[in-house]
């Protein structure tokens, strides 16, 4: 007989199945709904056994991953997927649970992101206007790399409008051959971090010699998303590999530089690829030190200019369970946020999200003013984040228990 704890052997182990086959698809962009079944059909008596032992496994999983107190890089596909599709407001309530093990509750990290060298990249990621294969549908011109001076005065804005992490991104596949660009790229590091910021880069693929180069310089974090699981990547690019994509991480953290890696959804990917971007997330040696969750913004022109935005409950359930399954990391909402009321943005603060991007910009599409957000944090009570300073759990619980017998 099959017991309840077998099951979750089973489940954590070989997967959920359903007629033989493992983890099969499911194009969900609207609802997320578990495909995941497995053996063989039974009859009706036995199945019904069957899907309750199925049902409790899935759940001692997800109570296994909330009690948990300490971080795991070692999540199956199966376990995460179980994690994913429980109830939602069940999920979002203990990713909040977790979130404040790990997080000072309500402190959220405000970052600001410069666009350095705009256009012109050779590579063909179908949501990205700064392809130059997309230029004539895009309008978008190819521009040089911005001065110094113009970079440091820009984060001067950010830092004098509350901003703490400046992050510059610079349209090129690589930096083959780009040592003036990365000479000047590490006086903006050596000029941002002088006034007291948080600096990250994105400069597409860069090798060990040019990593250390950056963090010489004081870089804090390297930003290169992996986008969607491995098996839908190769849909939406095909002029860089899933795997040089995790070489580039690897450099980035040998060389001791924070690795700030996150994914886009609504891309055309189902539910399943969503839990696969999280698998390998959640299995590099070490978790990233951010993951940024972007909803794709369609921009005409772009192969995916015309998607229809990602549901928000995907979005969602994505911020829930990468809190539950990589509880220390600092989870970004990026593109799409401006397009969020925000009681959506509150539900993901609830679920785990600390950081949002603010300012005048993103790389090439709208983004929330200072002002707009300087607003929503005093409405919702939220406080921003010091510079290097991430407060400790322990800290903010004091501060809320401190601050409840206050009212008393």
């Amino acid at each position: 007989m099959t017991t309840p704890v077998m099951a979750y052997r089973t489940v954590r182990a070989v997967g959920f199945r359903h007629s033989g086959a493992a983890l099969l698809r499911w194009n969900s962009s609207v609802v997320d709904v578990s495909p995941l079944k497995f053996d063989p059909p039974a009859p009706p008596a036995m199945e019904k056994q069957h899907d309750k032992l199925q049902e409790e496994a899935k759940k001692k999983i997800f109570q296994d991953a909330v009690a948990a107190d300490h971080v795991r890089h070692n999540w199956t596909r199966p376990e995460i997927a179980a994690i994913y599709y429980q109830p939602l407001l069940e999920l979002a309530h203990q990713a909040n649970n977790v979130h404040r093990k790990f997080h000072k509750a309500g402190e959220v990290q405000l970052c600001t992101l410069m666009n350095i060298k705009t256009g012109g990249c050779t590579e063909d990621c179908s949501y990205c206007a700064q392809s130059t294969r997309y230029q004539k549908g895009t309008g978008l011109e190819a521009k040089r790399v911005e001065s110094v001076e113009s970079v440091l005065a820009a984060a001067r804005t950010a830092r004098e409008n509350g901003s703490t992490r400046f992050c510059m991104g610079a349209a090129w596949r690589d930096m083959r051959g780009r040592k003036n660009s990365l000479k000047n790229i590490t006086a903006m590091v050596k000029g941002v971090k002088a006034m007291g910021m948080e600096v990250c880069v994105t400069l597409g693929m860069i090798d060990g010699e040019q990593a250390k180069q950056l963090k010489d310089a004081g870089l804090t974090a390297y930003n290169h998303n992996v986008d969607t699981s491995r098996e839908f990547y190769p849909s939406v690019i095909s002029t860089r590999s899933y795997d040089e994509r995790l070489q580039t991480l690897s450099h980035v953290r040998e060389a001791g530089i924070n690795v700030c890696s996150g994914g886009i959804l609504g891309l055309g990917e189902s539910s399943e690829d969503r839990i696969g971007l999280l698998e390998t997330v959640s299995t590099l040696p070490s978790h990233p030190e951010s993951f940024p969750v972007n909803a794709l913004v369609p921009i005409k022109g772009t192969p995916l200019g015309d998607r229809e935005p990602i549901a928000f409950t995907s979005m969602l359930r994505t911020i829930a369970t990468a809190r539950i399954i990589m509880p220390a990391t600092i989870i970004r909402i990026a593109a799409g946020r401006k397009t969020m009321s925000e009681e959506k943005q509150a539900l993901c603060f609830m679920a785990g999200a600390n950081a949002i991007f603010t300012g005048e910009k993103m790389l090439t599409t709208d983004c929330n003013g200072w002002d707009e957000d300087s607003a929503m944090f005093g409405r919702w009570g939220l406080e921003p984040m010091k510079s290097f300073d991430k407060s400790p759990a322990e800290e903010g619980i004091q501060a809320d228990v401190a601050k409840q017998l206050g009212s008393i």
